[in-house]
Order: C-alpha cells, then sequence, then structure tokens
C-alpha cells in the first residue's frame, strides 16, 4: 500500500483488561470515546459496550475467519482524520503478535499506536503471588508449530522456574489443543513429577464468572477449562531482605 493511502488514517490498538471494566484505563477509554470506528471480537466488545456511543461509532464485530476482510474495509472507509480503535483483551503486547503485525502491515507503521493494558498474566501473578521478575511467561496461544516452545517449558520447570502460560485452544482440530490436560500429560511423558508440582487455573479473570483451580499438576488430567484461562505453574521459593546483606 503507498503511502498516500495510508496517510492521516490513525488506528489504535488497546489493551483493554481481562474481561472487566474496571480495569480499563483512562487512556484507553479516552481513545474508544473519539474514534469512529471499533472492530473487535465479541468478547472483547462487551469490556467497552459502556463507551459505545450509538449514532457515532460504527461497531464491527469480527470472527478469526472475517478479520482481515474487516480490516480492509474499514481502512478504505476511513477518511483523512478519522481514528479507529481495536480493542485487545488484555494486553496488546501478550499474545497477539500475528494480529498486530497484519494490522501495522494494512495501515502502516507510522499510522498505528498501541496502548498497553492490564492483562490476565498480572492479574494472575498477583492472585497467586507469583513474583514475575522470577517467572518465565509463556503464550501458546499462537497458530505457530510451538513444539520448541513446549521444550522451553520442560527445561523452565527443571530449572524450577515458576510458570504463567496462556494455553492454546483450537476449535477446529483437537489434536492442535494444547489446553490444561494436554500440558500435565505432555509434562508427565516428559518424565517430570507432576504430583509434586502445584497449579493455579484462572478462569474468567475479573469477570462475575470468574473460577480458581488449585492442585497438583497431575489433578489437570482429564479435566476441560475454558479457553479464558491462564495457568501458574507456582515453583515460588520466598526470599526476603532480611537474608541479604
Amino acid at each position: 500500500m503507498t503511502e498516500d493511502r495510508i496517510k492521516d488514517k490513525k488506528l489504535f490498538l488497546v489493551g483493554v483488561g481481562p474481561g472487566s471494566s474496571k480495569y480499563l484505563t483512562d487512556l484507553a477509554k479516552d481513545v474508544i470515546r473519539k474514534s469512529k470506528y471499533l472492530i473487535g471480537y465479541k468478547y472483547t466488545l462487551s469490556i467497552i459496550r459502556d463507551l459505545i456511543i450509538p449514532h457515532f461509532h460504527q461497531v464491527y464485530e469480527v470472527t478469526m475467519k472475517d478479520q482481515d476482510q474487516t480490516y480492509i474495509q474499514v481502512f478504505e472507509k476511513m477518511r483523512k482524520n478519522e481514528y479507529c480503535t481495536i480493542p485487545f483483551t488484555g494486553d496488546v503486547n501478550f499474545s497477539e503478535s500475528e494480529v498486530v503485525d497484519r494490522l501495522l502491515e494494512i495501515f502502516g507503521n507510522d499510522n498505528v499506536e498501541l496502548m498497553p493494558g492490564i492483562s490476565s498474566i498480572q492479574v494472575a501473578a498477583a492472585k497467586a503471588k507469583i513474583p514475575l521478575d522470577k517467572t518465565r511467561v509463556m503464550s501458546f496461544h499462537v497458530t505457530e508449530n510451538i513444539e520448541d516452545k513446549k521444550r522451553e517449558l520442560v527445561r523452565a520447570i527443571q530449572d524450577k522456574k515458576n510458570i504463567i502460560l496462556v494455553p492454546r485452544p483450537w476449535n477446529n482440530n483437537h489434536d492442535k489443543n494444547f489446553m490444561q490436560s494436554e500440558i500435565a500429560i505432555f509434562l508427565k511423558k516428559e518424565g517430570l513429577d507432576t504430583s509434586s508440582l502445584m497449579v493455579w487455573v484462572f478462569e474468567f479473570l475479573t469477570t462475575s464468572e470468574e473460577k480458581v483451580f488449585k492442585g497438583k499438576l497431575n489433578e489437570l488430567e482429564g479435566r476441560n477449562f475454558s479457553p479464558m484461562s491462564v495457568m501458574v505453574v507456582d515453583q515460588v521459593i520466598r526470599k526476603t531482605y532480611l537474608e541479604f546483606d
């Protein structure tokens, strides 16, 4: 696309938190209110529904199948100095790179602004009292091959790291699933003692449907959890400042 076609069309990619509108930042609210076009998945749009202004906002609900067509359609429809916002669940900089890269391609790098939000990773860390600076954070919520990531997961657990991860649901091909049950079975096959590893699973964080599982990793085998979930492997070793000179 030429520079003339993309000039003066502003796109905001905004993290809107894990689910509750209470986790929206004031900055996110401001750009949503001033954007004529809003594009998002059903769940993500539900987080910002109270900010939608009838007769002003043009709202496009998308799915994985039609999102690309909609992004291009809105881009072509936008006029000079008009704004578009695409809200992302959690933080736009985590587990969304495949979509972000495509939008940079369509709208042009200089016309896209990323605005961070509170992620489910941060909320899960707070609830499990896991320090992020001593934790391996991983996302399997990608379409690319995850075999290398799976090896990294094994090594991180062997190295006694805490793990916070987003699993991978795959609606049309269960062989590509890497949800909590598949993770537990995989790690046991890799020789890890899953009966001794403490885990948390958080579903629908910050919403009225929030659920928390706490137990041993082997207990996840055969259990079904929502795609809207985060998993924590808790290997934290507490150390206070009193232990250091």
